[in-house]
């Protein structure tokens, strides 16, 4: 060995290039062992390589193969063959660079071994094992149940043991074609084609398939699933009354909604350094569409806030038990919409009450009080204005009156018109 060789005396076998030399101590049997070396020149350069040592043996795979050969004449053998690569520049030349390169083949066998596996994952695996458990962390508890009963009940029938690689847009129409069978309605096939998206999206992250999701190409009827109901204002007199009866929590999270267009998250997250009661304002951060915006209290917002105790800067301002944050609304909220029958006959999502439909209904007051829909889209945070030219047919009684107005100053122009040209006919001129 290396460090040893100024304390060793080599010593030649009867095989040309193999020499050894012998432990002091270390015993094969009763001779004391070996370790062996051999060396040999290309173009006049020394090339000197240990084989091991004799109680290790030859390598498993050279004994099954020739179970006569001694350990000498393998070692001569590995002489051959990495003299014949210095020579020809092929293979490993040494032991090293034997030992890396058989690291490195295993290395690669492993990665085919899992890519291979990768191919064999089927979708119910990686949604069971992969998606559902980071939707049930990362979503609201409501979401993920969905997505789950989406998958379980319509996705997975159809292709869950397929291999993910392997699902086309074929698979997703007989999905669809399953729902529709089954008397699904548009909004129901969208939601679980969102679904099948969302899982198929994550396994793209996990690098399981590449592309777009096959439902991409499948056509889905459009359907229009923006919220048409509204609060008018005896109604929401009535169920801010109502809550603010049973739960005070609640209550200020409905009054915050209904005046300032807040999404449900975006009161879960609001903290006391967002908040400045002396000048009205209050910032939201980290909203649906990315963009940090200001919202401006109302009296009834401002009076709110200055009668609680402020907390810390980063403290939450709407928490439940334990200073535990909120990630949906009570379904207090939904019970005391149930008691005052709001929804009572309504099949149809869009025409029921939630708590979203609290900031519809803000959006809604302000459009049929003329504010400018420009104004509205800042409100609530949208990031184009066509997302707010829903609420431009109830600005209509304003449109009206502005063009009666426009009427009335052209008639107003047209009679001073006549009676400045009489005037000018009585003068004579």
């Amino acid at each position: 060995m290396a460090h040893e060789k100024g304390f060793v005396h080599w010593k030649r076998t009867a095989h040309t290039g193999l020499r050894y030399y012998e432990h002091k101590t270390r015993k094969h049997g009763k001779r004391p062992d070996r370790y062996y070396q051999v060396r040999f020149r290309v173009d006049k350069k020394l090339y000197s390589y240990g084989v091991g040592w004799l109680s290790e043996g030859i390598p498993e795979e050279v004994r099954l193969r020739s179970p006569h050969t001694g350990f000498e004449e393998y070692a001569i053998d590995q002489m051959r063959k990495f003299r014949a690569n210095v020579k020809d520049g092929s293979g490993p030349k040494s032991p090293r660079e034997k030992r890396r390169m058989l690291v490195e083949a295993e290395a690669e066998a492993e990665r085919e071994e899992a890519a291979a596996e990768h191919e064999k994952t089927n979708l119910e695996r990686f949604f069971t094992d992969t998606y559902l458990p980071v939707s049930i962390t990362s979503k609201s508890k409501s979401s993920s149940q969905h997505e789950e009963g989406h998958f379980k009940k319509w996705i997975d029938p159809v292709c869950g043991e397929k291999p993910i690689r392997e699902i086309s847009s074929f698979d997703v129409e007989r999905i669809k074609k399953r729902l529709q069978d089954a008397g699904r309605s548009p909004r129901t096939i969208q939601y679980v084609l969102a679904t099948f998206r969302q899982v198929w999206n994550a396994a793209k992250l996990a690098r399981l398939v590449v592309g777009d999701s096959p439902s991409k190409s499948v056509t889905q009827q459009k359907y229009d699933n923006r919220r048409q109901r509204f609060l008018t204002h005896q109604e929401a007199d009535l169920l801010l009354e109502t809550l603010k009866a049973k739960d005070t929590a609640v209550y200020e999270m409905a009054l915050l909604s209904l005046h300032t267009g807040m999404r449900a998250g975006e009161i879960f997250k609001l903290t006391w350094a967002c908040v400045d009661p002396d000048r009205g304002t209050m910032t939201i951060l980290d909203t649906k569409s990315g963009r940090n915006r200001v919202a401006f209290m109302t009296g009834a917002i401002k009076e709110m806030f200055t009668g609680k105790t402020r907390g810390k800067p980063d403290e939450l301002i709407f928490t439940w038990g334990e200073k535990k944050p909120y990630r949906e609304i009570p379904t207090l909220f939904r019970d005391t919409v149930t008691a005052l029958k709001f929804n009572d006959g309504v099949s149809d999502r869009r025409l029921k009450v939630y708590f979203h439909t609290l900031r519809h209904s803000m959006a809604s007051w302000h459009a049929q009080a003329g504010t400018d829909l420009y104004v509205i889209k800042e409100m609530l945070g949208h990031c184009t204005i066509q997302l707010t030219e829903r609420y431009s047919h109830l600005s209509n009684e304003t449109m009206r009156t502005a063009v009666k107005n426009l009427e009335r100053g052209i008639d107003a122009a047209r009679t001073n018109g006549q009676l400045q040209q009489a005037n000018d006919g009585g003068s004579g001129q």
